[in-house]
């Protein structure tokens, strides 16, 4: 086997082109670094959005919230967007920050190594492509991968299997016996539209969710021209709705007086909706609210009321060829079946193998839950940086509010290494293991911890995926790069003890966390 043919390193090789790596290249642009990769697997730009075209698909944050505060997008169709025109503001940054050239399509990445004496990142693909970056940025994100769900029998099956991330367009559901299974975000978007057509519809639930309606509504005319003329009125308008999102922390994010008011409004939206008294039984947590998924819809009730629809709660025993088997002995055929479950969350293990220093591998390191420090860096890979890492999942707020932090964290760091010639930028084990003691001890007391199962816990219960608290607070913890928190090491081979050196980020556009720190002391008990 011939060794890949030495190329001069870029400054940063990026890995994904879904909002992640894309706004982090929008970022890097601005700061005057134009010397990077855009590594994707696909045919195009996009990330979930690309993927997830299921009848029905739509985000359930406000699409003023749910946009880049650096890319605003004055021309909003509706409150709440679906995934084609999300897509499509997607294809509208590409455009205008010209980010096409710096992309390469139909690269899988299949390795990722780091060369301690190069002080660069070897990330191989699978055509035989080598690519070396002085940084690397992992913006695969944590919904990437799509899987079916491991039921026995699932390969027995004869007719069409169809998951909600891989959604085939060419099969008509018309006239067709279906069945869903699952109930999460994806399933209460897609049963609607299937109930409209399909001859018969079998929703199989597990677990069901806490559900509030949804505050849709078409944007008038007059706005967009308002947007388009005063962007700082669209930037107050996004603030306001940052704010009503942030305060749900105090009734999502820890169990307070206000998760019992969230959980009336959705019983309300529950018996307004459903008449029957079992059936409103049957779909009722048991849980307290944002312990799983907030669910978000105004029909997916009243398509289960259809009279071709059917919700079935029984545990599935097996899948057979010709359809579905529960566990009270009850046999339904089907002519297609849709999986609106099953992806391969990164909350144990990588994507692909990742080797950093004395060739240690991280999914090793993360068999029993992924962690990092500021969700960005991992002690022992310098120079690797992660969008939407460990513990910085949100709960009640919009994601991108979460990964603009993390990219004008990352582009600073980028900057201090190609600025002060650094070799490795690498994160001190001792303040990685403090950070996440801190991360879980703070994560006991929250909803996610409190005896559900979600897709935020392992096996075991350990939660690598949300962190625990406000989006303001996580924005002041990503708002300097302490550099005493890092073994600093230049070209020359020389290793920084600087205890001192702060590089401050420019603090970007989120209001001050100490009113709602505040209101969160005065109801809930200090632990």
């Amino acid at each position: 086997m011939t060794r890949p043919k030495a190329v001069t390193p870029h400054t940063t090789v990026i890995i994904g082109a879904g909002f992640a790596g894309l706004g982090t290249a929008i970022r890097l642009l601005q700061s005057g670094i134009e010397d990077f990769v855009i590594l994707e697997r696909g045919s195009r730009v996009g990330g979930t959005w690309r993927d997830n075209t299921y009848p029905g698909a739509a985000c359930d944050i406000p699409s003023l919230l749910y946009s880049y505060s650096f890319a605003l997008n004055p021309e909003w169709s509706r409150g709440y967007s679906g995934s084609a025109e999300i897509l499509g503001y997607i294809d509208h940054m590409v455009e205008r920050f010209g980010l096409l050239r710096f992309i390469r399509f139909h690269t899988t990445v299949t390795a990722a190594t780091f060369d301690a004496a190069a002080g660069v990142w070897n990330v191989e693909t699978e055509d035989g492509t080598a690519y070396r970056g002085r940084t690397a940025v992992m913006a695969a994100g944590p919904l990437a991968n799509a899987s079916l769900p491991d039921i026995r029998g699932i390969d027995t099956f004869t007719g069409v299997k169809i998951h909600s991330a891989r959604w085939d367009h060419s099969y008509d559901f018309a006239g067709k016996r279906v069945a869903v299974v699952g109930t999460g975000a994806s399933a209460v978007q897609i049963i609607p539209e299937l109930a409209g057509v399909a001859a018969q519809l079998t929703v199989y639930q597990r677990t069901p969710g806490w559900v509030i309606p949804r505050t849709d509504y078409r944007t008038p005319w007059w706005t967009k021209q308002l947007y388009r003329r005063m962007p700082t009125a669209q930037r107050a308008a996004r603030e306001g709705l940052f704010w009503v999102h942030e305060t749900m922390a105090l009734g999502m994010v820890w169990s307070t007086p206000l998760t019992r008011v969230i959980e009336q409004i959705a019983g309300a939206h529950l018996r307004r909706q459903v008449r029957d008294p079992w059936l409103r039984r049957q779909l009722t947590p048991d849980f307290r609210a944002g312990c799983k998924r907030m669910l978000v819809s105004n029909d997916y009730y009243p398509a289960l009321q259809r009279p071709n629809s059917k919700l079935v709660t029984w545990p599935i025993a097996t899948i057979s060829p010709d359809g579905i088997r529960t566990s009270d002995g009850i046999e339904r055929q089907f002519d297609a079946i849709v999986f609106a479950t099953g992806f391969d969350i990164t909350k144990t293990g990588t994507p692909f193998p990742i080797t950093g220093l004395d060739g240690r591998l991280l999914a090793d390191e993360w068999r029993h839950g992924a962690q990092a420090y500021k969700s960005v860096n991992v002690s022992g890979y310098p120079n690797l940086f992660f969008t939407f890492g460990p513990n910085s999942g949100p709960g009640h707020n919009s994601a991108l509010v979460y990964m603009e932090s993390q990219i004008e964290y990352i582009v600073r760091a980028t900057k201090t290494i190609v600025d002060r010639e650094l070799l490795m930028l690498d994160v001190r084990g001792h303040v990685q293991h403090q950070y996440n003691v801190r991360m879980q001890e703070r994560l006991k007391h929250t909803t996610w911890n409190s005896g559900c199962r979600s897709w935020y816990l392992t096996d075991d219960g350990f939660n690598g995926a949300m962190y625990p608290g406000f989006a303001t607070q996580y924005a002041r913890q990503m708002g300097e790069l302490r550099l005493a928190d890092y073994v600093v090491t230049a070209r020359s081979g020389k290793r920084s003890d600087d205890t001192e050196h702060v590089v401050e980020l420019p603090r970007r556009r989120l209001p001050a966390v100490r009113t709602l720190e505040r209101t969160r002391n005065a109801r809930v008990p200090h632990r």
